[in-house]
């Protein structure tokens, strides 16, 4: 079958990690642990942390060559067309999924999305509403999965004003798709004017330049850019305001500025992906309140190199996606 590997680390220059190439069908189903079930993948979707393991960050030198992706929707052997939960906990686990420390996603442990065929736990397996393309499903379980989960952590009311930090990226694109369905005024903040403006198109009620002075404090703020943008945060929030933070990716050591916290009795939370029944959820929201992801490109499975190189260029708006 064709799949997309992680053949070693490349901490500088993560394409030379990449393979892209046909690999013996046993290869692939003889690494499954007993029980799991094989879905034949129509659609997939590229994230960070797939770039991260081409680095060598949490993809061990002993799991290598490593099948790369979290993200696939396709059909299973008797029919049934299904979205994968990335998700994998311990055997004997029994609470939330997220909350599980020995947890790992499809790709670190166990081989991913980013071939004609996965492996997985039949719990794993989300039902795809009829009305979502393979393409639109794919986009789903990292993503949209972990800006919902998001959302409900904040415990945000209709009418609150949520700051998106950053626009154009997976996660910030389905903040704003969400929330604002759901009721919230979202604002976004950006570098880059254009994709701030494309932001205020999917639902946005204005966007600011990156630390741009608010015209007012915010009820929440969604974190995922760390360092760079976190003193901002913590001065967009009101009073008793909430930060919810899922990443760091210009750094994860800002000045915690615990006066701030505690004088303004913030609520700090982290956020994780989510469980198989908030991936459920968001399908049906999606469907209900007729969302469609946000799609920057789709390309076939075999030219996931290109993929890669425009994830790594930085310029993507939405969820790049590969077909089988």
């Amino acid at each position: 079958m064709l799949a997309v590997r992680a053949i070693s680390a490349a901490p500088e220059s993560p394409l030379d990690a990449l393979h892209v190439g046909d690999v013996p069908d046993s290869e692939i189903e003889d690494a499954a642990p007993p029980g799991w079930v094989p879905v034949t993948l129509r659609a997939m979707a590229l994230n960070q942390h797939d770039v991260w393991s081409l680095r060598g960050v949490g993809l061990a030198e002993e799991h290598l060559p490593m099948v790369l992706g979290c993200d696939g929707a396709g059909v299973t052997d008797d029919g049934r067309e299904v979205i994968v939960h990335a998700v994998i906990i311990s055997p004997d686990w029994t609470g939330p999924e997220t909350q599980d420390p020995k947890r790992s996603l499809l790709s670190e442990r166990h081989n991913g999305t980013l071939a004609e065929r996965v492996w997985v736990p039949v719990q794993n397996l989300v039902p795809k509403p009829e009305p979502l393309s393979f393409e639109e499903a794919a986009c789903l379980p990292t993503a949209w999965l972990t800006a919902f989960s998001m959302l409900g952590k904040a415990e945000l009311r209709p009418g609150d004003t949520v700051l998106v930090q950053g626009a154009g990226g997976g996660v910030s694109t389905a903040l704003v798709r969400l929330g604002s369905a759901l009721g919230y005024r979202v604002w976004v903040t950006s570098r880059d004017e254009q994709r701030g403006a494309r932001a205020v198109g999917l639902g946005a009620d204005q966007a600011f330049e990156s630390g741009a002075r608010l015209p007012q404090r915010v009820d929440a703020v969604m974190e995922s850019v760390g360092q760079a943008t976190w003193a901002h945060s913590l001065r967009a929030l009101r009073p008793g305001g909430t930060i919810v933070t899922c990443g760091a990716t210009s750094g994860d050591a800002p000045s915690a500025e615990l006066n701030r916290v505690f004088f303004q009795q913030l609520r700090i939370l982290g956020s994780t992906m989510g469980s198989r029944e908030e991936l459920e959820a968001v399908a049906a929201l999606v469907v209900d309140r007729g969302i469609h992801p946000v799609i920057d490109s789709v390309r076939p499975l075999g030219e996931a190199r290109d993929a890669f190189d425009r994830l790594l260029g930085g310029d993507t708006f939405g969820k790049l996606v590969l077909t089988a």
